[in-house]
């Protein structure tokens, strides 16, 4: 059988060659505008990613900041109520005559003149030597915190103590867990706790009994005390309540002793700086609106403000 032969072009032939021998040489890699596209197209990718990653870190640290302020302001509320629901109560005592020699202060327990039953008989309030405030308060100039002082009897309860012995000893303390029962405590009378800001610190703080003061809660804007003082005017099964500060309270007929509630208003801001739209207020504790994006305060500023009410009524007092 005859061979037949092709011959090809030189051109021809050497493409051929090259084909067989690299065929990897014909492979097309990206074009430039290929490669620019998909740039973009993961640049987008990333924005969105980002983007929902810090709207998502945004409201989680609004919600952290919250949440702090929520708890902080339940615990400085619970430690408050707990000392102002048994502010001026007495050790009870039979005697009239024990009662009028004791050396404590009270400020809204009434008792009974023994020499004149139809007038109620009230210990002194001023603090001389030897008795023990336990109700008194100051205004902050403007809108400066207040400060406010508590307190109770130190009454000693007999406690079980292993092997089989009973001794005496305070059940119910300050702020600050004092004072302890120990013998250089043996003459303290009153149980008290004194409750003030710290502006430089921005801290609620609580101190008594001669212990060091002590931070309660931090973040604190403003701490305002009204006193509750019932309207002694008003008709018998309808009493009307009068709102006083600390000023105010020393003018009513029996001074402190004429208070029988106290309304604690707390501000307490977060620790993170968020997006305010301009114009976001709160209302302060005397009802005045204040801008947080405005506030000269830069740790105040632009960040959460909340605002707590609660009012306490003295365990004392109960004649409403």
């Amino acid at each position: 059988m005859p061979t037949t032969s092709i011959t090809l072009p030189a051109r021809a032939a050497s493409r051929a060659r090259q084909k067989i021998a690299a065929p990897w040489r014909v492979q097309r890699g990206v074009t430039l505008i290929e490669l620019m596209v998909g740039l973009a197209l993961g640049l987008i990718v990333v924005a969105v990613a980002v983007a929902a990653l810090l709207v998502s870190h945004g409201i989680s640290g609004t919600v952290s900041d919250v949440t702090g302020i929520q708890q902080q302001s339940a615990y400085a509320l619970r430690l408050l109520g707990g000392q102002l629901r048994q502010a001026a109560s007495l050790r009870l005592i039979a005697s009239t005559t024990a009662v009028a020699t004791d050396p404590m202060t009270p400020v809204a327990f009434i008792i009974k003149d023994g020499s004149n039953p139809a007038a109620p008989y009230y210990l002194d309030t001023t603090t001389s030597t030897g008795q023990a405030v336990l109700l008194s308060g100051t205004d902050g100039a403007g809108t400066a915190p207040d400060t406010l002082t508590v307190g109770f009897a130190r009454d000693q309860l007999s406690v079980f103590v292993p092997p089989s012995t009973y001794n005496p000893a305070t059940i119910a303390v300050n702020c600050v867990g004092a004072p302890l029962d120990t013998p250089a405590n043996a003459a303290i009378a009153a149980v008290q706790s004194v409750f003030s800001v710290d502006s430089t610190k921005a801290e609620l703080q609580c101190s008594g009994n001669g212990q060091p003061v002590q931070p309660v809660i931090q973040n604190v804007a403003n701490f305002k005390v009204r006193y509750l003082v019932q309207d002694t005017a008003t008709t018998p099964g309808t009493p009307q309540i009068q709102y006083f500060n600390a000023t105010q309270v020393p003018s009513q007929p029996r001074g402190w002793a004429s208070v029988q509630g106290i309304e604690v208003c707390l501000v307490l801001y977060g620790n993170e700086a968020i997006d305010m739209p301009a114009g976001s207020k709160y209302t302060d504790c005397d009802g005045s609106p204040v801008d947080m994006t405005t506030l000269t305060d830069s740790a105040r500023r632009n960040h959460i403000h909340l605002v707590f009410r609660n009012v306490f009524q003295l365990r004392s007092m109960g004649v409403m």
